[in-house]
């Protein structure tokens, strides 16, 4: 099928002329970008529909909140286009447009005109993962690396493979929810997906399905495809006002994905990106939103951790009490942090960590201004 894609407000058809003029502003600052395949799943009649509100701006974006790097990624990233926070995993950047442009994304600073943070020439991030055996794993991501032509994207698997120590390739892509045909009109991606996989080097596709209506028969039979070829398949999403954040929306989503063999790996609390105010949820009612729907499925459909991706590592957060929020390292920067409690004074206004008062954990979290760069 042949999608078409739209980057201008001015030729989405679903909006009036009073909305293209009010939003064009929030455009130009944070990219929009959109498909034919995804537009026809928007009921245009609902100005609150969860599809359109992830891909359609909205004038909030424009309040002064948030800064563009929420988790000091720049602190991560030894060469241009490749970071490394935690031991034995690393990013490529290597594409800076995606298939939409979800509006609470945390990378937006990729899509604007000065960013320099993704990298077409992956060669110095390579080079890095090659000095340091550690890294068994590579992620790749930007952007969407499944935007790449599959001979693009095959040069950069195969270089990345034949690296003795990477194990696991790991393609961060929200495309079979944007756009399934990436998948299902490409016989070559998907051959190169079995090619890798027989060769050794796991292939695992990281999805991001936000919603379970994007879980069309076409994604579907993509992420089936996905399997066939030899990937693993997962799921990550943060919960996003709007969008998803009603438990008897992930329920669901959880359910589904679990019968297509696409669990859920990560629910991440958003990130205070500049423009992400219109879709922020607090920590403790998405903590809610998160228990309350593992409680309507199945042990294999709540596997998902519920996690911060903090400057310190990746938090997950446990549970709360009426005074205290719970919180443990599932991942962190700092080996010694590893699996540390983090306890909190109960603030159901705050949706940040920062924005806690620390009542145990790690140095760098009581003492914040220690701190130090990394």
């Amino acid at each position: 099928m042949k999608v078409r894609y739209i980057t201008s407000l001015a030729k989405l058809d679903g909006l009036t002329d009073d909305e293209r003029r009010r939003l064009a502003p929030v455009a130009e600052r944070y990219a929009f970008r959109l498909n034919t395949y995804y537009a026809n799943l928007i009921d245009w009649d609902d100005p609150r529909d969860p599809l359109r509100l992830l891909v359609v701006p909205l004038e909030r974006e424009l309040n002064d909140w948030g800064t563009l790097d929420a988790s000091r990624e720049a602190d991560y990233t030894p060469v241009r286009g490749c970071q490394h926070k935690y031991t034995d995993t690393a990013l490529l950047l290597v594409n800076e447009v995606c298939g939409a442009y979800c509006r609470y994304c945390f990378r937006k600073r990729l899509f604007m005109n000065d960013n320099d943070d993704a990298s077409l020439d992956y060669r110095p991030g390579l080079q890095y993962i090659k000095e340091h055996e550690e890294i068994t794993n590579v992620l790749l991501t930007g952007g969407d690396p499944l935007m790449l032509s599959t001979r693009r994207l095959g040069a950069v698997i195969s270089d990345v493979a034949h690296v003795p120590h990477v194990r696991i390739i790991r393609i961060g892509t929200k495309m079979p929810a944007f756009n399934p045909f990436r998948v299902l009109d490409d016989p070559g991606l998907l051959g190169l997906i079995t090619e890798t996989c027989g060769q050794g080097t796991q292939i695992y596709v990281m999805n991001h399905f936000d919603h379970p209506r994007e879980l069309t028969p076409e994604a579907r039979e993509a992420v089936r495809r996905l399997r066939q070829a030899g990937a693993q398949t997962v799921n990550q999403c943060p919960i996003v006002r709007g969008v998803n954040a009603r438990p008897q929306v992930f329920a669901a989503l959880f359910r589904e994905l679990s019968f297509i063999g696409c669990p859920q790996y990560y629910v991440f609390q958003g990130r205070p990106t500049a423009g992400n105010e219109p879709y922020e949820v607090p920590i403790i009612e998405g903590l809610h939103i998160f228990l309350e729907a593992n409680r309507m499925v199945s042990g294999l459909a709540k596997r998902a951790r519920f996690a911060m991706s903090h400057e310190t590592g990746k938090i997950e957060i446990v549970g709360a009490d009426e005074r205290y929020l719970y919180m443990r390292y599932h991942r962190a920067h700092w080996k010694d942090d590893y699996g540390k409690m983090v306890v909190a004074l109960r603030d159901d206004k705050a949706y940040w960590l920062d924005q806690l008062t620390i009542v145990s954990g790690p140095e760098a979290l009581l003492h914040p201004e220690r701190r130090l760069n990394v």
